[in-house]
């Protein structure tokens, strides 16, 4: 990322010394978040002492996303009012200790909803920090022209991050063993990275990561209940944000159908292909992929977004992520998931970037923890409803063609319902460039 007279670069971003700890924070966060997801993965889907059929699949990806959904509207409210450096460290902390209960459940051989339960509260504290991390983004960057770059950066070093741990995850397994005590360990050493945010985080100063005020109710249990709904209100409001969240909307769903089959078909229908490895390994090798194009996006971006705006960028970011997604199904083998990976990684990538964009650019501060909300709902609800119903309409095997080309088609639908909310701006507003819009992150 060259230095530009309106960019300050990687070497003058890392000058930034609270944006330095910031990201290293969100690094800690995503490395653990990422290690500790793969690890109960391989627990449920390719422990030998397991079955796992799609119903099962789909069950463990839902409890690992539901509660960024669930938690949503009120993480969100509470974000606005509680001092975000707190959050940060409370719920950090609490996830060391709610991941040695979930080794624990493993390494006993516990299945059915011990595990899922204990899944569900460490992905629910999981939430608040990630949800911290970038409404926190405003406070550590001064100027906000330089906020595009700045979120590029850490939200795609963050899954760059998320990906080393899920590879450290499957790299420790083959070390250890897939088994119970295998899994548990591998479970247990992911509590590494919230330990380690939790000590970064202790570094800023107290309200230095906000809120600058509250807004809304003064009681925090109708501010909460009020969340969802407030965040609602502040995306309808503006078409520009509406449209991103289409836009995204449409990949997650795609996105939900792809994994589960992609999971399935490394698990029971691949076989390995010279260097291309089936089961466990491939799925290594297919998280690499995809970090590679997560990693090509925060290059492209910026450029595409500075040349062609935002409405533009992601009308061929879905086009790109459509075509890929329909060879994919026509053309279903071990190497075209690899490319598919690569593509839609990409295409995704640069989607939810400029929706990141969107939100932080267009919201405003004593807002954002509740935009944020619905952001972390249209982003993993999707998902999550994806995956279901891809489990009951996909055989055990995963090979089905076809569900993976009838995926295309939410991405062609999201390129239409972006194009109608982009016609609500009027043309004074639409000629104003996009350019300068800053790009956060929710999830994931």
């Amino acid at each position: 990322m060259a230095a530009t007279p309106e960019q300050l670069g990687v070497t003058g971003l890392l000058r930034l010394r609270g944006y330095r700890r910031l990201l290293g924070l969100r690094f800690a966060t995503q490395w653990g978040d990422g290690m500790f997801q793969a690890a109960l993965g391989g627990a449920v889907l390719f422990n030998p002492e397991r079955q796992a059929d799609p119903v099962a699949v789909a069950l463990g990806l839902a409890v690992l996303l539901m509660p960024y959904s669930i938690l949503g509207p009120f993480v969100g409210t509470l974000l606005d009012r509680w001092d975000r450096r707190r959050v940060l460290i409370t719920a950090n902390a609490a996830r060391v200790v709610l991941i040695a209960g979930v080794a624990a459940v493993v390494v006993a051989g516990v299945a059915g909803p011990a595990l899922y339960l204990g899944a569900l509260a460490v992905m629910g504290f999981s939430r608040f920090v990630l949800a911290g991390l970038s409404v926190a983004l405003p406070h550590v960057v001064d100027e906000k022209r330089h906020l595009v770059e700045a979120n590029t950066l850490a939200v795609t070093a963050g899954a760059g991050f998320s990906a080393l741990g899920a590879v450290s995850a499957i790299g420790l397994r083959m070390l250890v063993g897939g088994g119970d005590a295998g899994s548990a360990l591998t479970t247990l050493i992911s509590a590494v990275g919230p330990l380690a945010a939790a000590v970064v985080a202790v570094g800023f100063r107290r309200r230095s990561l906000g809120p600058d005020a509250r807004s809304g109710p003064t009681r925090t249990i109708v501010a909460v209940l009020r969340g969802f709904v407030d965040g609602a209100h502040a995306v309808a409001a503006n078409p520009s944000i509406a449209a991103s969240f289409a836009g995204l909307a449409a990949h997650r769903l795609a996105f939900g159908i792809s994994t589960l089959l992609t999971l399935l078909l490394y698990r029971y229908a691949f076989t390995d292909i010279g260097p291309l490895r089936a089961g466990l390994p491939g799925i290594g090798e297919a998280l690499a992929v995809a970090a590679a194009g997560l990693l090509c996006a925060a290059l492209v971006t910026p450029r595409l977004v500075h040349r062609f705006g935002r409405p533009w960028t992601i009308r061929v970011a879905l086009s790109v992520a459509c075509v890929t997604q329909l060879l994919l199904g026509v053309f279903l083998s071990l190497p075209m998931v690899l490319v598919a990976a690569f593509g839609i990684g990409l295409a995704g990538q640069v989607v939810k970037l400029c929706a990141d964009a969107a939100v932080q650019g267009e919201g405003p501060d004593g807002a954002l923890g509740r935009i944020f909300a619905l952001y972390d709902v249209v982003f993993n609800v999707g998902y999550v409803a994806a995956v279901a119903l891809a489990a009951f309409a996909a055989p055990p095997n995963g090979w089905a063609p076809w569900l993976f080309a009838s995926a295309s088609g939410l991405y062609l639908a999201g390129l239409l319902v972006h194009n109608a909310q982009q016609r609500r701006i009027s043309p004074r507003r639409s000629r104003r460039p996009t350019v300068e819009a800053p790009l956060p992150h929710p999830p994931g």
